[in-house]
């Protein structure tokens, strides 16, 4: 291909150089890495400096602005595209040094985007769909907060076919949220070839459907980028604007085909594309004018200040919810006992934005009072319909979170985490606090029988490294699980909570003692024969077992363990108190084994549910599966009698 060709005005031939910088940026690092994506970067880069350059409000000197528009790269493997314009536009921690170690140990230039604000970077992107679907939340939260800036997202042809996108873009264009506007990579190249392989569908007629303005562009014609973003921004409705690009722009024998996308270009189709780009330059060297047109262009825009953090405290709801429960010793479902909860919780937090997919009556996740967000009642309330879209909720929430000023939870069936975890994990992975009500948490659901039954959930849940599993037993118990999940504020929680009624258990008050993941609940006058562990619903269980084990003259001790996950973190003493003594020890929990070992060790006893549940009523459930007390009390009698 032909530079000279391209020129078709002096503003056209600036503009490409200032975005030909990108590119060998993009080709350097990826070659010195050995590793990575220079094809996207490549395509993408006249679209990206027309919308930083032009559109973008942002200033490089103060990353953390609060009203700045957000940026995603859900195309996160493009991930060289954004740290060669951060480099460019002059954010402090995006240096040149950086980019020479690319997807090398400790640098924050990762194969795929990891959130660091300060380096420009709005959220961790990588797994297709989780950008743009992640970008609807930062988008809603513009409009709760009611802020002004827009949430801009560059998406590729993989994010279009995850089915997260689909979720979340059609809640997007339902709710109209004018201020989401997605550059749609339409390059045609996937890592098997051309899309035409297995996606054949018209985009932007799907969105269109959901509700979306869309057009189509030349990706490499500036003066249409401009237009269509200059359209976009007075749109009151979300837009997709198709751009139509040539994967590994430049290069000689690689442009547009699949072999530009995941690897290396290598040095002598490197030399080409520079001659291609008219670029005598070094690896990693941007000339003086093209440098300092970009370091302008990241503080053409000067931030205002940060809004003052005004969040109420929890505190005092969190003790109200407490004393309640102690004083009515009610007998609930914990997802009730948590709805009760959220009653004195919402009122007090303005900023804790609550939802469910389509669940609403059975999580108990919606008080009296606020009212649900719409684009009809411009975006006022505390409560989001999320509809049946479980995974595209926990993404949207993820969203809110990043953006900050909002507190975001939500609610369905434990069962139904399957649907949410990929989201889950990022949130984890993100240090995002997003809480996470999950309800009908085992056999306990009863008559829907095991596909709406998790067994493997609580265990699969618990496996997430900074996801904390919260599986309460009452209702001081959820209370205090409501208030360490708030209090996590590096790290997503998800609320573990029955459809039946539970008695109250706990009496003191004073301590949260679900803080410490597991507790003595009752503590036996001498050294015990039997340590009993417990978590939810069967620790009502575990008591009974406990006092029939008493009356044949064991000495108990019953363990509460409402979370598994803050139990590991405390120290070692407070663990030795717990666990360090010589009796045997028993975990009863109506899920599978795996995670107790830790726990109980060998030749510890485990009663749980090691299969499928079954359809009947729970009571039934619980007697074929043996979490009974008067089986528990048999058979950890056999077992001492053996000893």
């Amino acid at each position: 291909m032909s530079q000279t060709a391209l020129k078709t005005s002096p503003e056209t031939a600036d503009l490409r150089r200032y975005a030909n910088a990108i590119r060998v940026l993009a080709m350097d690092a990826v070659e010195k890495a050995k590793s990575g994506h220079p094809g996207m970067p490549m395509g993408m880069a006249d679209v990206a400096t027309v919308l930083y350059t032009k559109f973008l409000k942002f200033d490089a000197r103060k990353p953390d602005w609060f009203d700045r528009d957000r940026f995603i790269l859900s195309a996160g493997h493009g991930s060289m595209l954004l740290y060669a314009l951060n480099y460019l536009l002059g954010y402090e921690k995006m240096t040149l040094d950086e980019l020479k170690n690319f997807r090398q140990l400790g640098a924050i230039t990762a194969g795929h985007p990891e959130v660091n604000v300060a380096a420009g970077i709005e959220m961790t992107t990588g797994p297709l769909g989780q950008g743009i679907s992640t970008a609807v939340g930062f988008a809603l939260a513009e409009r709760i907060l009611n802020q002004n800036h827009h949430t801009y997202v560059i998406a590729s042809d993989g994010d279009m076919m995850e089915g997260i996108s689909h979720e979340a873009c059609s809640l997007a264009g339902h709710l109209k949220l004018g201020k989401l506007i997605v550059l749609y990579d339409d390059n045609g190249i996937s890592i098997d070839g051309s899309t035409a392989l297995s996606f054949t569908e018209d985009v932007c007629k799907r969105f269109d459907a959901y509700g979306w303005a869309t057009s189509k562009i030349d990706g490499h014609n500036f003066a249409e980028i401009e237009a269509a973003l200059t359209k976009a921004q007075n749109s009151d409705k979300p837009v997709l604007i198709a751009c139509k690009t040539h994967i590994g722009y430049g290069a000689p024998t690689k442009q547009g085909s699949a072999s530009s996308h995941g690897s290396p270009l290598g040095t002598d189709e490197i030399a080409g594309t520079r001659k291609n780009y008219l670029w005598d330059h070094a690896p990693f060297e941007v000339p003086e004018d093209i440098l300092a047109f970009w370091r302008a262009a990241g503080t053409r825009t000067t931030a205002t200040a940060n809004p003052k953090d005004t969040t109420a405290s929890w505190q005092n709801p969190i003790n109200q919810a407490k004393e309640f429960f102690a004083k009515e010793k009610p007998k609930m479902a914990t997802r009730a006992t948590s709805g009760k909860v959220l009653e004195f919780l919402v009122p007090a937090l303005d900023n804790l934005i609550g939802g469910s997919a389509d669940l609403t009556g059975s999580v108990n996740t919606k008080v009296k009072g606020p009212e649900a967000i719409s684009a009809a009642n411009n975006y006022k309330g505390q409560y989001i319909h999320y509809g049946v879209r479980e995974h595209g909720m926990a993404a949207i929430m993820n969203g809110m979170a990043l953006h900050g000023g909002i507190i975001p939870y939500s609610g369905t069936f434990l069962s139904f985490a399957d649907y949410c975890r990929p989201s889950l994990r990022l949130a984890a992975l993100m240090k995002q606090r997003v809480i996470h009500v999950m309800t009908h948490d085992s056999i306990g659901l009863g008559e829907d029988g095991p596909t709406h039954q998790p067994v493997e959930h609580l265990a699969s849940l618990r496996a997430i490294p900074n996801l904390y599993v919260f599986r309460p037993c009452d209702g001081i118990e959820t209370a205090e699980s409501w208030d360490c999940a708030l209090k996590l504020d590096n790290a997503p929680s998800v609320l573990s909570l029955t459809r039946q009624n539970l008695q109250t258990i706990r009496e003191d008050i004073a301590e949260n003692k679900t803080a410490r993941g597991a507790y003595v609940l009752y503590e036996c006058p001498a050294e015990p024969d039997v340590t009993i562990f417990a978590t939810g619903s069967e620790v009502s269980i575990a008591m009974e077992a406990g006092k029939k084990l008493g009356a044949q003259g064991f000495k108990v001790r019953l363990v509460s363990v409402p979370c598994l996950d803050l139990f590991w973190k405390q120290d070692y003493e407070y663990q030795k108190s717990i666990l360090c003594n010589q009796s045997l020890k028993v975990a009863v929990e109506a899920g599978i084994r795996q995670c107790w070992d830790g726990m109980i060790g060998q030749p510890g006893l485990f009663f749980g549910v090691e299969t499928f549940g079954e359809s009947a009523p729970y009571e039934k459930l619980y007697e074929h599966f043996g979490l009974t007390a008067e089986n528990i009390a048999n058979k950890v009698s056999e077992h001492l009698k053996k000893k």
